[in-house]
């Protein structure tokens, strides 16, 4: 038994890095749906039927949570796998199995509460004195989890997303630095344009861009503090499974890396951040 982690390409293994880190003795299994990256710019349903094929993948390989360390497929899949999927895969596998997003657990980091806690709608609202700025796909803005959700939660934090359609396939191939850098500063200057000033704090609302996290640190004004969310994915998963014993995560430490894609090694950008070239197999 073991993880699963989930994303349409690379960008997760931003997530599983931080896993194999707090979780060395569980088995972890990583797939990237590359022959159908990104996800970014899909429709719904796609994204929907996409990830559920994701996810049985990787619960024929063994895992008995699955990770979706994909913004957009958490924000438009995750809510209808666990509501309509779920309940009928659990009976016919006759084992503990589940599916986590990593939006609630960026939430709560952003927030400081609790996914259960929610402001009175009805109390008197606070003059917001904190801007988050939000880069993430145009899938995930369209989507508006962060606002709706952060609105919910937080008297005082006003929320904006800006959409970076193509930065994650850049990523993806690999792209040049410098070519990286221009698109990231042009996202963080028309973000500062919509708001009048840049954002107080950050979020990386798409894993990919975690892997370029240095770009967006020098685009944005110095100390701008940047909520990462591979930290508060296993701050949250290590949370979860201490009240959930019951799903076997194996402990073999072992380390498998799948792609619906190409299989063989990744790009030069990938084995840097990675520290050592990486090699997927056929999924």
């Amino acid at each position: 038994m073991a993880i699963g982690v989930f994303d349409s390409g690379v960008g997760g293994l931003t997530v599983h890095r931080e896993l194999t880190t707090r979780f060395a003795a569980c088995d972890l299994v990583y797939l990237a749906d590359q022959a159908h990256a990104p996800y970014g710019g899909r429709g719904g349903e796609d994204i929907v039927q996409l990830t559920r094929a994701g996810c049985a993948r990787l619960f024929d390989a063994g895992a008995s949570v699955v990770v979706l360390a994909c913004n957009t497929a958490s924000a438009i899949a995750l809510r209808r796998l666990q509501q309509t999927w779920l309940p009928e895969e659990r009976a016919r596998r006759s084992r503990p199995i589940n599916v986590l997003g990593i939006i609630v657990p960026t939430i709560e980091a952003a927030t400081g509460q609790p996914w259960s806690h929610e402001i009175d709608p009805l109390a008197e609202r606070k003059s917001a004195i904190d801007v988050l700025g939000v880069f993430c796909t145009a899938a995930t803005a369209m989507s508006r989890v962060y606002e709706i959700e952060i609105d919910k939660r937080s008297e005082d934090l006003a929320v904006f997303s800006e959409a970076c359609p193509g930065l994650a396939g850049l990523i993806e191939l690999g792209a040049p630095e410098e070519e990286l850098r221009v698109v990231v500063r042009d996202h963080v200057d028309a973000l500062r344009r919509r708001i009048g000033r840049h954002p107080d704090r950050a979020v990386l609302g798409c894993t990919h861009y975690e892997i370029i996290s240095d770009l967006f640190a020098e685009a944005l004004p110095p100390g701008t503090p940047v909520i990462h969310q591979p930290q508060a994915v296993a701050d949250a998963l290590a949370r979860y499974f201490a009240r959930h014993p019951e799903y076997d995560l194996g402990q073999s430490g072992r380390r498998d890396f799948l792609t619906t894609g190409q299989p063989g090694p990744q790009s030069a950008l990938i084995a840097r951040f990675w520290g050592a070239p990486l090699t997927f197999t056929a999924a």
